[in-house]
């Protein structure tokens, strides 16, 4: 494990009082770190809304995207489970939990998966969320590198949660709302970006994001530009730093 890098993703996820916070930014990091330091093949983000129902908020690639909606669209799925319970649940074999979750286990073998993990983003007895992590190849998950996911999402949740210190009861729920219409923004972005210039999603989504980020920028406020036309955007085929 890149200690240097995994320092600095702790500092990155901890550095959230400044004023141009970006919430879909901040977990996006996050999945990428995960996916990036731990081995994992793919990683995927769920924050409760106002109403307390799971929406997704990040994924490391369109195709946990895709299954992460279908695990929340069908009720059914680890990262359920665990947020629900405030609890990790650890499948080192999915198929072994085809009777717990059948549409789900099927969904994650045709998704090319084969293990999971799903972390609770909790502090004390407040759950908002679960980060989870896919393998796809079954067998036992690395002890410490659970460890560190787990504290990983720790931080994330306290840096959540302290975006609402000025207003405690509504400024969390307030922001996960406007990062879900911001979360459709982007996709639409995406599509429009990937169908122009003829590139994948996940090709689009870096575009947006590195213009984002060289522009000092919200990623949604650059979403809502180019999909108004009031901002052009081109992809230069480079990948994002």
């Amino acid at each position: 494990m890149n200690q240097r890098l995994l320092a600095r993703t702790f500092v990155e996820l901890a550095d959230n009082l400044v004023a141009d916070f970006d919430l879909m930014d901040f977990l996006r990091l996050l999945t990428d770190r995960c996916v990036g330091m731990l081995d994992a093949s793919a990683a995927g983000v769920l924050l409760a809304d106002q109403d307390g129902r799971l929406r997704v908020m990040a994924a490391s690639d369109e195709e946990v995207h895709l299954l992460e909606l279908f695990q929340v669209q069908n009720d059914e799925g680890p990262c359920l489970t665990c947020f629900r319970t405030g609890t990790p649940v650890i499948v080192p074999d999915l198929t072994r939990e085809i009777d717990r979750w059948p549409r789900f286990v099927t969904a994650a073998h045709r998704s090319g998966f084969g293990a999971v993990q799903a972390l609770p983003l909790r502090l004390r007895e407040e759950t908002v969320g679960a980060l989870n992590l896919f393998c796809a190849a079954p067998g036992p998950f690395d002890p410490a590198a659970t460890l560190v996911a787990q504290a990983l999402a720790d931080v994330a949740t306290i840096s959540l949660l302290q975006q609402r210190t000025a207003q405690r009861s509504t400024v969390l729920n307030e922001q996960l709302q406007t990062a879900l219409n911001s979360r459709v923004l982007i996709e639409q972005a995406k599509g429009k970006l990937a169908e122009r210039q003829g590139i994948d999603m996940e090709q689009a989504f870096s575009a947006l994001r590195a213009y984002a980020r060289s522009h000092n920028r919200l990623l949604a406020d650059v979403a809502r530009a180019f999909i108004d036309g009031t901002e052009p955007l081109a992809w230069d085929g480079r990948p994002e730093e």
